[in-house]
Order: C-alpha cells, then sequence, then structure tokens
C-alpha cells in the first residue's frame, strides 16, 4: 500500500460512512423485487420482463466485481468508492424515471456497475485503513447492512409501492448518495497499491464469465415460471468455467483474483466452508416470506411484519458480536452459533399456520440472531491474518464469493422447495406461478436448508483454537487452551 500507509484523521468514522453506502446498495437490491408487479403494470409488460433488470444488475456485478481491486490499486481507492457513488446514484435517477423496459435494464446496468465497485472497494478501504486491534469492531459496522438490508427490504418495498410509487424506491436515493459523495471527498483516504500490475484480460473474462452465468443461474432458478433443470444447467456450467478461471489464476504472475490468498487457514475458511454457510442461511430470506404468504395464506404486509422479527434478532445481536468473540473465540462460536443456525432453520419449517405465535416470533428471531453472529464472524475472521499486500486480493476474492453465494442461496431455496413438491407429488395446495406448494413441501425444502449448513460446522472444527487471536478474537477464552 502507498500513498497513505500512516492512520487517517478520519479512521474511526470509515467503517460507518462505508456502510451507510452498503446499506442503500442492498436495501435497493432486496426492496426491487417487492416492486416487480407495478413495475410491469406501469411499463405495460409482464414481471418476468422487468426481471430483465435484475439480471441486468447481476451482469454488471458479475464483470466488475473481479476487477474492483485492480481499479482501485491503479486508481485510488477514494477516486474509485467516490465516483462509484456517484455512478450509482445517477442511475438511481434514471431508474426512477424509466418509461419502458429498455430504459430501466440500461439503467440497472449502470448501477449494477456502480454496486460493483462500490462494495468491494468500500471493504477494500475499511481493511487497509483499521488497525488490527480495531478490525473487529469495524467489520461487525460494515456487515450488518448485508444482514439487515434482506429482512427490512421486503416490507419497506411493499410499503412504498402501496402507498406511493415503485420509482421512489430509487429517487430516495439520491439525497443519501449525494451526502455520502461528500463525506467520501472529504474523509476516505485515497490508498493505492504498492505495485502496478498489469490487467489480467483473460482472467477479467473468464471470471465475469463464471461469476455471470452462475447468478443468471440463480436468478432463473428463483423464477417459478422457469425451468430448473436449464437453470441448474447454467450454474454448473459456470462453476465449471470458474475450475478454468481458478487454474489461469494459479499460473498467471499477476492474477486478477489472487487464490494464493486460500493459503491463508483462516481466509480459506470463510471463503470455502463459509459459502456453504451463506448458501443454506441464505436460503431462508427466500423460503421464509413464500412460507407466511403462501403457506399460511397471509398478505404480503402481515408476512413483512412477522419478519421484522428477524430484523430484530439481526440488528440487537449487533451490538454483542465483539464481546462474544473476545470472550470465545472464532472457532467456538463458529461451531455453535452455525448450529443454531442450522436447527432454527429446520425449525422454520415446522411452522404451521395453528403455531402460536409468539413461538414463530421467537423461531424468526433466533434465526436473525444466528444469521447476523455467523455472517459477522465470517466477516471480521476473513481479514485476521491477511497482510496488508495481499488485503485488496482478499477483498475481491471475498466479495465475489459473497456475492455468488447470495445468489446460490436463493437458487438453493428455489430449487428446494420445486424438488420438494415433486417429491411430495401433491395435486392440491397453494398455488404460485403454476407450481403447488404444501407445508410439507416448506418443511422439506427448510430442512434441506438445515442440512446444508449444519454440514458446514465439519469445516469450522478445523480452524485452531487462537484462530482470530491478532485481531482480539477469544483472547481471553482460547488463551489457556491453546496453551494446553
Amino acid at each position: 500500500m502507498s500513498a497513505a500507509s500512516a492512520p487517517h484523521k478520519h479512521v474511526g468514522w470509515l467503517p460507518y460512512i462505508v456502510a451507510a453506502t452498503f446499506f442503500m446498495e442492498y436495501l435497493d437490491t432486496t426492496v426491487i423485487a417487492t416492486a416487480l408487479p407495478q413495475m410491469a403494470h406501469s411499463f405495460g409488460v409482464g414481471p418476468n420482463s422487468v426481471s430483465l433488470g435484475m439480471t441486468a444488475y447481476m451482469l454488471a456485478l458479475a464483470i466488475f466485481i473481479p476487477a474492483s481491486g485492480w481499479i482501485a490499486d491503479r486508481c485510488g481507492s477514494r477516486t474509485v468508492f467516490f465516483s462509484a457513488i456517484g455512478v450509482f446514484t445517477v442511475a438511481s435517477v434514471l431508474c426512477g424515471l424509466s418509461q419502458n423496459v429498455a430504459e430501466f435494464t440500461a439503467a440497472r446496468l449502470l448501477q449494477g456497475i456502480g454496486g460493483a465497485m462500490m462494495v468491494p472497494v468500500g471493504r477494500l478501504i475499511v481493511v487497509r485503513s483499521t488497525e488490527k486491534s480495531r478490525m473487529m469492531q469495524a467489520i461487525s459496522t460494515i456487515t450488518w447492512p448485508a444482514i439487515a438490508a434482506p429482512v427490512v427490504g421486503p416490507p419497506i418495498g411493499g410499503f412504498i409501492t402501496t402507498y406511493a410509487s415503485w420509482r421512489w424506491i430509487f429517487l430516495l436515493n439520491v439525497p443519501f448518495g449525494l451526502a455520502a459523495m461528500a463525506v467520501a471527498l472529504a474523509m476516505v483516504p485515497n490508498l493505492r497499491g504498492s505495485e502496478r500490475k498489469p490487467l489480467d484480460l483473460v482472467g477479467l473474462l473468464l471470471s465475469g464469465t463464471a461469476l455471470t452465468a452462475i447468478l443468471y443461474g440463480a436468478e432463473l432458478a428463483s423464477q417459478p415460471a422457469e425451468n430448473p433443470w436449464i437453470a441448474g444447467a447454467i450454474i454448473i456450467a459456470g462453476l465449471l468455467v470458474g475450475v478454468v478461471a481458478f487454474q489461469h489464476a494459479k499460473r498467471h504472475p499477476h492474477p486478477l483474483i489472487d487464490v494464493s490468498t486460500l493459503k491463508i487457514p483462516t481466509f480459506s475458511v470463510t471463503v470455502v466452508t463459509g459459502s456453504f454457510t451463506r448458501i443454506g442461511i441464505g436460503a431462508v430470506p427466500y423460503l421464509m416470506p413464500l412460507l407466511f404468504q403462501v403457506g399460511f395464506g397471509l398478505s404480503a404486509f402481515k408476512s413483512g411484519l412477522l419478519l421484522l422479527a428477524s430484523a430484530l434478532g439481526n440488528l440487537g445481536m449487533k451490538a454483542l458480536t465483539t464481546r462474544i468473540l473476545q470472550r470465545f473465540g472464532f472457532r467456538m462460536v463458529s461451531i455453535v452459533d452455525v448450529t443454531v443456525a442450522g436447527i432454527f432453520i429446520i425449525a422454520c419449517g415446522l411452522l404451521t399456520p395453528e403455531v402460536p405465535l409468539a413461538l414463530v416470533l421467537i423461531v424468526v428471531f433466533v434465526y436473525g440472531v444466528a444469521r447476523s453472529m455467523q455472517f459477522s464472524t465470517l466477516a471480521t475472521l476473513a481479514y485476521a491474518d491477511v497482510a496488508q499486500p495481499q488485503m485488496s486480493a482478499a477483498s475481491t476474492l471475498w466479495s465475489a464469493a459473497a456475492q455468488m453465494t447470495i445468489g446460490l442461496g436463493i437458487a438453493f431455496g428455489a430449487v428446494s422447495l420445486r424438488a420438494a413438491a415433486f417429491f411430495n407429488g401433491e395435486t392440491t395446495g397453494h398455488e404460485t406461478a403454476g407450481l403447488v406448494f404444501t407445508l410439507d413441501d416448506f418443511r422439506l425444502a427448510f430442512l434441506l436448508a438445515g442440512v446444508l449448513t449444519l454440514l458446514s460446522v465439519i469445516g469450522y472444527m478445523g480452524l485452531a483454537r487462537d484462530a482470530g487471536q491478532s485481531i482480539g478474537g477469544g483472547s481471553r477464552g482460547t488463551e489457556d487452551p491453546a496453551k494446553g
């Protein structure tokens, strides 16, 4: 790192600045799904046509996330972060003013470019500027938007589309975007990489193709009207291209995505094992609203209110995350928390309309607590043992893996629900977009998601007892066991 290796005077504010922009981006992504019917009516087309905008956004993410670290190293982190917020804000205005599907899709493509630069570069700024002793709190701060947005997004989207217009989902970004740009310009350091590396064009092509296929396949899998076999084939093709990209990165002297960071045990666990965890836990935000609306017969608004219990669990856990990790250590917390998450994901599938409301809220709340704790643990542990020269590469790989597993989580939930319906062979039940789902189907889908989450415990058991101690994890809780 060059340009500003000394601590920046505004370093204490950086996590909050970055978290605010993250929340804007994540919320936009989750809210739009609720607004699709109203948008389709406004454009005079079917909802599937409007989903092209979501696909265009993911395409931009797939192409530009792998290049984000290289661009930040070359142009400076503040320059890229400031520009990304500006692009995202302008694109938000264009989305809100769109008059047809073509205009909306083009605007979403531009917005995706901004989001692809904003999130990984923002994370890079924080991990490069924060001392190891304060890393845990900083990462916890920038992680909460990704945890909270998928839960609070649907009810917010439902409120805006019901009582105002879908256009305000995007136009409300303008004042927040302008404020974030001003603050970023004043407070964010313009860090650059210490080495000017050439752009790995082959790596860019391979990684972009792999991520595009995986994210597009996941999007198809989440659409009830689409063929799940085609979606699965596209995802598998993307994974195969990903293997080729991985082999290319191992041989290239200056790879776009430096996979050598996977040799760091703590980072490797958060990327590899963490991906399985995120897929299992990430299936629930797709399954739970359907359970409440299709299985329970609740309205979208009432379903959203129940989901707020998960949001409270998510947010309430943030105040305790650092203290818990400091007391018990990353290994113990990961094992216990992922076990709790898996058990309560399975418990979600056992809920029925006859279950007392209080018990439903408790199950949803505990799932939110476990989700928040595990995601924060993974995001913090990822950078515990990464040296400064590798921060850019680690941030890029982490961002690509996180974005991929978000899509795969939704796909896993959708495919599990369809597989359950096929396995159970019902001919009656609640119909959604031509598919028939019963409570038994949801029970099996949640079981599959919970089992996948529980299986990831195996990876965390391989962590060293003192894993993450360099950033304060388990400074008391793992000290004696490590000596023994």
